[in-house]
């Protein structure tokens, strides 16, 4: 999935909200003509109609975007084979019934998703939620086992299903908690310092020094004609990590995304 075609599917989505906000309504109406007949009833409609036609607006408003960022997207595929090739990627968050974070490559190909699956064989009385990074082929790259609530848990595993370490999330004093990385040893190798008021998270090591971050409004301007929201988070890895690291570090994405949101 494009870019445009991101926004393009957002916007069938308040297109389907607009049409289904109008079934109330109709009922509303029917119900009243055929028995009640009452003009004071017909002001319950109001508030479906208003909210039928802001979402009708939200979808011609999305539906432009579509179409002006297919205009500037590249011809050819994208350079760019992994996710792992690029330094930088864009994060898009789809927030529905079955919510799912996109990863974008700078040139509007996707790079990889992440979403929701269901574990077999768990027993009932304990039953971790598993999200699946998969590759831009959707083939799975790793696999983030979330263990509890308010003290959160996210264990990695690549493909092959080995075990690379983990991301703790420990409540502190009010509305602080300590964010913790652990390698497959349990060794600590850093931590996930942010703001409690706008995105701005960074991944340190052990040393306090900087391995990768996730911003909003922090994306280069030449990237806005296939990303018109100035607000798209980029997430950032330093060039020194490998597929490994990398995949480690991005468990944190699971937390800010799936659990504090």
């Amino acid at each position: 999935m494009k870019i445009h075609e991101f926004y393009r599917d957002t916007a069938n989505v308040h297109l389907n909200a607009s049409i289904m906000a109008l079934v109330p309504p109709i009922i509303i109406v029917m119900g009243n003509l055929s028995f009640l007949q009452s003009k004071q009833i017909m002001i319950l409609t109001l508030p479906f109609f208003i909210y039928s036609i802001i979402s009708y607006q939200f979808y011609l408003f999305r539906k432009r975007q579509s179409i002006s960022i297919g205009r500037h997207m590249p011809a050819a595929e994208s350079y760019y084979q992994s996710l792992f090739d690029s330094r930088h990627l864009l994060v898009v968050f789809m927030n529905t019934l079955s919510s799912k974070v996109y990863l974008y490559f700078p040139t509007g190909h996707l790079a990889g998703e992440i979403r929701k699956c269901r574990e077999e064989g768990v027993s009932p009385l304990r039953k971790p939620t598993i999200y699946t990074l998969y590759s831009r082929d959707n083939q799975a790259i790793a696999f983030y086992k979330m263990i509890g609530k308010k003290s959160t848990r996210i264990e990695v595993y690549n493909q092959n299903n080995e075990y690379l370490g983990c991301f703790e999330k420990e409540k502190c004093a009010l509305l602080k908690s300590k964010k913790s990385l652990l390698s497959e040893t349990g060794e600590f190798i850093g931590v996930v310092e942010g703001s409690s008021y706008f995105m701005d998270e960074q991944v340190l090591n052990k040393f306090s020094q900087q391995e990768g971050s996730l911003r909003r409004g922090w994306m280069p301007v030449e990237w806005r004609d296939l990303f018109p929201e100035p607000n798209t988070p980029v997430l950032s890895f330093a060039e020194n990590l490998n597929n490994k690291d990398k995949l480690l570090r991005m468990s944190f994405l699971i937390n800010e995304y799936f659990s504090e949101r």
